[in-house]
């Protein structure tokens, strides 16, 4: 009896419905190691109330799938759904999907077998920035000086489907990423590398997609000496309404001092010596500043970035210029780091 119990649901799962069916919509017919792509999956069921169709990947092979959740658009009674990978390898292979409705579990899943993909490897020259797009710009640099003999240059780079958080370059010994947010549409990076200051221009290649080449992207090496432009919000401090009082002062203690020429009554002297001691004190730049135990130097002045020191001691370094919430600080060793306004202390 146990024996005919399991020969009969062994017959009866055979012959299940099936309520969904699966096939490829796109499928890219070439792609290139190291590219973002994505591949759409076809499908439609002879179910029509479900909460929604749940996809289950497995046995891909040279890529990784970058979406939790597909991208989806209906058409009639059909699902277009989207899934977004990377190519990491010269052999891909797509992954078998898996797909059944929610809520429907006695139905039949629907299998699609991973098709292969025909992968080709870049072989660039030495200038290449590992990063392959639709398209990649040049928003905005600047260059400061690091030490004796660097410079630090800082920009930042949009670009169109593209794994940008892989840029990187041989040869340059110290550089690294800032800050970077990525979608598929646009993604944005502000990237650093650190030069020979005999540099004169710092040029890099990508390759364009749209195009089918690599492409060039060039920046001039010119070396600023205020302060490093890394993001929209970070710009030298304004200068105009400093000097604006300055010009005040001063006129107020011309003012003063033809008043007391004329009255002869040198008491009004305060008013002379006041602004001038106010000039004096404005106008001479603070040379140190003392920064407490344990502070962090950043390389640059951003949130999150990169930590090259911190302050073993209490030490008094040389003030170099600000922007909003940081000081620009020359070390003992010459290079140039950025310290958080709460990290400095009085003397």
């Amino acid at each position: 009896m146990r024996y005919l119990l399991l020969t009969l649901l062994l017959t009866l799962s055979l012959f299940a419905e099936k309520v969904i069916y699966l096939s490829y919509d796109e499928v890219p017919p070439r792609v290139i190691k190291g590219q973002i792509s994505s591949f759409t999956i076809k499908s439609i069921s002879t179910v029509s109330d479900f909460p929604d169709v749940k996809y289950e990947l497995s046995n891909s092979n040279g890529i990784k799938i970058l979406d939790d959740f597909p991208l989806r658009d209906s058409k009639g009674k059909y699902f277009y759904d989207t899934f977004h990978f990377l190519v990491t390898s010269k052999y891909a292979k797509l992954p078998d999907i898996n797909a059944s409705l929610i809520g429907t579990e006695d139905y039949d899943s629907s299998i699609l077998k991973g098709s292969p993909l025909d992968v080709i490897t870049l072989n660039p020259k030495k200038n290449f920035s590992n990063v392959i797009a639709n398209y990649m710009e040049l928003v905005e640099y600047k260059t400061t000086d690091y030490d004796r003999t660097h410079n630090i240059a800082i920009f930042v780079l949009s670009a169109i489907n593209s794994n940008i958080k892989a840029m990187h370059f041989e040869n340059i010994n110290k550089q690294g990423v800032e800050s970077v947010s990525e979608s598929y549409d646009e993604s944005k990076i502000t990237y650093y590398v650190v030069l020979d200051k005999a540099i004169k221009e710092f040029s890099f290649s990508y390759f364009n997609l749209s195009k089918n080449k690599f492409e060039m992207i060039h920046i001039p090496i010119v070396v600023v000496d205020d302060s490093v432009v890394t993001q929209s919000d970070l710009k030298p401090i304004d200068q105009s309404h400093q000097l604006l009082k300055i010009e005040i002062a001063a006129a107020i203690s011309f003012i003063a001092f033809l008043f007391i020429l004329w009255r002869k009554k040198y008491i009004y002297l305060i008013f002379i010596l006041l602004p001038i001691a106010y000039i004096a004190y404005t106008w001479v730049p603070q040379k140190d500043i003392c920064i407490k135990k344990g502070s962090q130097i950043h390389l640059l002045p951003v949130d999150n970035g990169t930590i090259f020191e911190t302050t073993p001691n209490k030490y008094k370094l040389q003030k170099e210029g600000s922007v909003k919430g940081y000081v620009k600080v020359k070390l003992k060793n010459d290079k140039i780091g950025w310290v958080k306004n709460e990290d400095i202390c009085s003397y």
